[in-house]
């Protein structure tokens, strides 16, 4: 005989049988759902007004010709006309050599922090000194910097008093030389920062693993290459993601005091070349393509350095 669906409504459960309240279950889940779009709908509105709004605004007035007063439509034609720039690529050239000083700004501070580590006479007076350049301004080092680079400074200086006064030269002033002494004035803005970061992953490691190695016979540079350097893996990465940050996006105080910019645009990154179109020429149209740009560079470069933190997850 067939049972309706009513009668299998009406058919009591058997005792220890489990009840899933599929109901009450699904309307929690939704009531959850909706509470949590109501208490991130602040977060979203900030992030839209902060972020979203201004890169649009970024995206149109990259196709505009805009003095900040006035403003005329040329379309994605911009674009075409700012990668047929040399300027541009230029700048973006200096941009990658100064790249190049990234594995310096990384080599030195973990050499550094190795000897630190070791507790050499009188660490904790070196600590102090190689943390110095990170409690100092930018701005501050950049002016120590001309100053060390001029050809009246202190480099020159010293090279009298080692007896070598015909090698006299002028870093900045020379357009094949002055981007050099950028490179170098980051590798010591960075040596604080990074000494410190490796210092403290250092002070995570287990003393016992070192002293075990020794005993086994193995050498210093085995110990550093086969302890050292896998249990700083995560710390140097953090300080390569810091490093190229710092390298594509916060150089503008030092290039602004110690070169302007030049000789030419020798010494110009992408950072500064927005200030200079924006407010040098006010040309603040072109300006925010050259944002734009820089910004699509560091998404690219934020994407990468993701990839690599999580490559060995």
């Amino acid at each position: 005989m067939a049972i309706s669906a009513l009668d299998l409504r009406r058919t009591p459960r058997r005792a220890g049988s489990r009840f899933r309240p599929t109901y009450s279950t699904s309307l929690l889940t939704r009531r959850r759902r909706r509470m949590g779009l109501v208490l991130t709908l602040p977060a979203l509105v900030l992030i839209t007004l902060l972020i979203v709004v201004p890169i649009g605004q970024a995206v149109y007035y990259s196709m505009t010709e805009w003095n900040g007063v006035t403003t005329t439509w040329i379309g994605p034609s911009a674009w075409t006309q700012a990668f047929h720039n040399p300027t541009m690529w230029r700048v973006l050239e200096n941009n990658a050599l100064l790249l190049l000083s990234v594995p310096f700004a990384l080599g030195i501070p973990l050499c550094i922090a190795v000897l630190l580590h070791q507790k050499v006479a009188g660490w904790k007076i070196f600590r102090s000194i190689y943390f110095l350049p990170t409690a100092i301004s930018w701005v501050v080092i950049g002016l120590v910097a001309e100053h060390f680079f001029a050809y009246s400074g202190t480099l020159n200086s010293m090279l009298d008093w080692l007896g070598f006064s015909h090698s006299h030269t002028n870093l900045l002033g020379n357009e094949s030389t002055a981007l050099i002494a950028l490179g170098v004035t980051f590798i010591f803005s960075m040596i604080g920062t990074n000494t410190m970061l490796f210092l403290t992953g250092l002070a995570t490691l287990d003393p016992s693993q070192e002293e075990a190695a020794r005993i086994d016979g193995a050498s210093s540079w085995k110990i550093f290459r086969h302890i050292t350097i896998p249990h700083l893996t995560r710390f140097i990465q953090l300080a390569f993601v810091i490093t190229i940050i710092s390298a594509f996006s916060a150089l503008f105080s030092l290039i602004f005091v110690m070169t302007g910019g030049g000789p030419g645009y020798s010494t110009t990154t992408m950072e500064f070349l927005v200030y200079q179109t924006g407010f040098a020429q006010a040309q603040f149209g072109t300006a925010a393509l050259y944002g734009l740009i820089l910004f699509i560079i560091m998404c690219v470069v934020g994407v990468f350095q993701l990839r690599l933190l999580g490559a060995k997850d």
